[in-house]
C-alpha cells in the first residue's frame, strides 16, 4: 500500500514532467506559422492554438479547486495566487484566454511554474483530503484530491497527446514525449 508521501512525490514528479513536456511541446509549436497554429484540423478544440488553450483554462479551474481545498484544510496554498489563477469570470472550457502566441507561451510557462512549486510545497497529507467544489455545469463534487490531482494531470496527457498528432500530420515531430524519458 502507497504511504502518503508516495503520493505526493508522485505527483511532484508529474509536475516535473508536466513542466518539462509543455516547454517541449511548445518549442515545436514554434515550427508551425501562427496561422498553422490555429488552423482548424478538426480536434476536439479544433486547433493546436485553441486545444492549448484549453489546457490553460482547464488547469487554471482545477488549481483554483485545489487552492480552496488547501484552504479548508488550513494549508495556505502559497504558489497558487490570484496572479497565477487570474481566470477571467465566465470562462467555460473552450474560452480562448489568448489570441497571442508569446501571451499563450507565458502563461503557460507561469502556471507550469506555479504547478511545481505547488506539488514541492504540498503537505504529504493533501492527496488524501476531501475536495469539496462545484463544477463548471453546476455540478457539486466531493472525493479525495489524489482523484482530482490524478484526473489534473491525465487531462494535460490527453490534451498533448492531441495537439502532438496535430503537429505530426503537419510534419513537425515533437519528439520524445515518454514520461520515462525524466528518470
Amino acid at each position: 500500500m502507497l504511504g502518503m508521501d508516495d503520493f505526493a512525490n508522485n505527483y511532484r514528479f508529474l509536475a516535473r514532467y508536466n513542466q518539462w513536456f509543455n516547454a517541449n511541446l511548445l518549442d515545436a509549436c514554434e515550427r508551425l506559422t501562427d496561422a498553422e497554429r490555429k488552423l482548424d484540423r478538426g480536434a476536439f478544440f479544433g486547433s493546436v492554438h485553441r486545444t492549448l488553450n484549453h489546457l490553460l483554462v482547464g488547469d487554471q479551474m482545477w488549481l483554483k479547486r485545489f487552492r480552496h481545498c488547501g484552504l479548508e484544510h488550513g494549508w495556505q496554498v502559497p504558489g497558487l495566487t490570484d496572479a497565477v489563477l487570474d481566470l477571467p469570470p465566465g470562462s467555460v472550457l473552450n474560452t480562448v484566454l489568448f489570441d497571442d502566441w508569446a501571451a499563450l507561451r507565458a502563461k503557460r510557462a507561469q502556471l507550469d511554474a506555479a504547478i511545481v512549486q505547488w506539488a514541492a510545497d504540498m503537505p504529504e497529507s493533501f492527496a488524501q483530503c476531501t475536495m469539496r467544489y462545484v463544477t463548471s455545469t453546476g455540478v457539486r463534487r466531493e472525493h479525495a484530491a489524489w482523484q482530482a490531482m490524478t484526473h489534473f494531470f491525465n487531462h494535460q496527457t490527453h490534451h498533448r497527446g492531441q495537439v502532438t498528432t496535430l503537429l505530426m500530420q503537419a510534419g513537425v515531430d515533437p519528439g520524445t514525449t515518454d514520461l520515462i524519458a525524466l528518470v
